[in-house]
């Protein structure tokens, strides 16, 4: 469960960075630029988020606190799973390979965090 944590808080810190501070180079990512127009706001702002995410998933992953853990994992959990359902809903016929891509790691981005949230709340171990 840690590790989910772990590797969360990376993802999200990576992708804070790079969408804080490079928004228009993240926008040029495959697939991202499906849905125009660009907004450097959006961008920088969803990147803040992200950012702070990414404090949220280190901390649990740090203190492995069982509530912390937990609403971690439901606050990424949020995000994720709105995430996946939209982009299901917009894969772009013309690039198929981009769209598997694209819907495998949306996928797992729901499946890991959701796995390891079942485990936190019907485990019987402790976290700390």
């Amino acid at each position: 469960m840690r590790s989910v944590l772990v590797v969360f808080a990376a993802f999200e810190l990576v992708l804070g960075v790079w969408m804080t501070f490079f928004p228009a180079s993240f926008y040029e990512m495959p697939t991202v630029d499906w849905t125009p127009p660009y907004s450097e706001h959006l961008f920088r702002d969803l990147g803040g988020m992200k950012l702070g995410m990414a404090i949220v998933l280190g901390a649990a992953a740090f203190s492995f606190d069982r509530l912390l853990t937990k609403v971690a994992l439901v606050a990424y959990l949020a995000f994720s799973t709105t995430h996946l359902v939209f982009h299901l809903g917009h894969l772009v016929g013309d690039s198929p390979g981009w769209s598997a891509v694209l819907v495998a790691i949306t996928t797992l981005s729901v499946l890991l965090p959701l796995s390891a949230l079942i485990s936190a709340l019907t485990g019987t171990r402790r976290l700390t």
